[in-house]
């Protein structure tokens, strides 16, 4: 006796937009679909170019999370494959797991392919990396609270700008003003760089540069309220500093090190924990000074 069918759900994440930053397993997906479930708003129309002849074609946006578990009920009942497509990667603000916890609740088979996330894409075109030695070695990637959805306490963007490091601010653009005075808030100075981009990899696409204190006259002065993002701290334009991981000094598994090059850089390291030691002995002292006066 065959086994009955089972459907599957695979999750794609198709990018900031173009079509060619999709991987080659989100094209066999889209290619191996009898259903694709697609962002029309927010995807490019050439990767519809992957899927086969005859493949059904549903456009998200006209479809609520009931209609979508509909499809999937039915590639259930079918034995279908759908692939469902979602802009960037579906990790992030995809409402994807709501989507997987029902292809559980049903039994479907379930994968999920990642994408190319806009903050990368951004980073690519802006030609900049995100973590610079020395700078910052962390990337925050959050949204302005007070939109649809509620943000959890603590998360707030004033909380996360305390860090000082690179932040990729999504799903913002609409409320800038309150962005400007929560990085701020935050301590972010008012001439950290800042780059905003509009569409990305779309042919509307927008990239422009500006810093906290022209962040809001920016955006109001493109019109920009909607596929925006932000990137935000002093990695964007930072220079000078050297990763260890190519220095000769450096040893690793495949590679060892020069000894006069590693004397040096542990001198150095030595030389930079002993003047970040004195200065932070010297900022206690200043506080014990003020608050005793």
């Amino acid at each position: 006796m065959a086994d009955a069918p089972t459907g599957k759900v695979t999750f794609v994440g198709a990018g900031p937009g173009a079509a060619d930053l999709l991987t080659f397993r989100a094209a066999r997906a889209i290619a191996d679909a009898d259903v694709v479930i697609w962002a029309a708003s927010l995807v490019q129309a050439e990767i519809l170019e992957h899927a086969r002849a005859g493949a059904e074609i549903l456009d998200s946006a006209a479809m609520s999370l009931e209609d979508v578990v509909a499809v999937y009920e039915r590639a259930l009942r079918g034995g279908l494959k759908v692939a469902r497509v979602h802009s960037g990667d579906p990790a992030l603000w995809g409402g994807t797991q709501e989507q997987v916890d029902r292809c559980a609740e049903l039994g479907l088979d379930v994968e999920i392919v990642p994408g190319v996330s806009s903050f990368s894409a951004v980073a690519a075109i802006a030609q900049r990396e995100l973590t610079i030695p020395e700078v910052a070695q962390s990337v925050i990637l959050t949204r302005l609270g007070g939109g649809k959805t509620p943000m959890p306490p603590g998360e707030e963007v004033r909380e996360f700008a305390r860090h000082g490091t690179t932040m990729a601010i999504f799903l913002s653009a609409a409320r800038s003003g309150q962005l400007t005075a929560e990085l701020l808030e935050g301590g972010y100075p008012t001439d950290t760089p800042v780059v905003i981009a509009y569409q990305v990899t779309w042919p509307e696409e927008l990239v422009v540069r500006c810093t906290i204190a022209t962040l809001e006259e920016t955006v109001k002065e493109h019109k920009l309220w909607k596929h925006t993002l932000f990137l935000v701290g002093p990695a964007l334009s930072a220079s000078g500093t050297r990763s260890h991981l190519y220095h000769p000094g450096h040893f690793h598994g495949f590679r060892r090190a020069d000894r006069t090059a590693r004397a040096a850089l542990r001198a150095a390291r030595k030389s930079a924990e002993a003047g970040a030691e004195a200065g932070a002995t010297a900022g206690a002292e200043a506080g014990a000074e003020k608050s005793g006066s």
